[in-house]
């Protein structure tokens, strides 16, 4: 699938790391570093720009490494970028850990998952079919 995108960073575009990676990373637009304290949340500017086809939606993740070894995340993770969205693509990281983590210029903060999605029409009825786990909620299907 052909994708518009503006590169307004030094960095270079996205790209998968494998042949079967379902995400591309996303580099950090700065031009100096940002000390992110513990429990301290930052937008980060990637300097990108993308037109994606109506259907389709751009998730943005973790790093699992960043959240792994310093406590990195994103705090509306995944985000959500939609086709009509113009704009530049900024990341909310947030520092889960009690050190503060330094980001540096070009540092791979997030992943971008572009993914096909269904639009919803909702018919209101007066009651559901039924279904095996029924009403079952968080930890009714057990732990093995």
């Amino acid at each position: 699938m052909q994708v518009n995108i503006i590169n307004q960073s030094p960095f270079e575009l996205p790209s998968y790391a494998t042949l079967c990676s379902a995400g591309m990373d996303l580099r950090a637009n700065i031009s100096e570093l940002v000390v992110l304290k513990p429990l301290e949340r930052s937008l980060v500017p990637t300097g990108l720009f993308i037109e994606l086809p109506q259907g389709y939606e751009a998730q943005i993740r973790p790093r699992s490494g960043l959240a792994a070894k310093y406590g990195i995340s994103i705090v509306n993770s995944p985000g959500t970028i939609d086709a009509d969205y113009r704009g530049e693509i900024k990341v909310i990281l947030v520092n889960l850990s009690s050190q503060e983590f330094v980001l540096q210029p070009g540092e791979r903060i997030a992943q971008m998952v572009v993914a096909q999605h269904a639009r919803v029409e909702w018919t209101e009825v007066n009651e559901l079919s039924d279904s095996v786990r029924g009403a079952g909620g968080f930890g009714s299907t057990g732990v093995k």
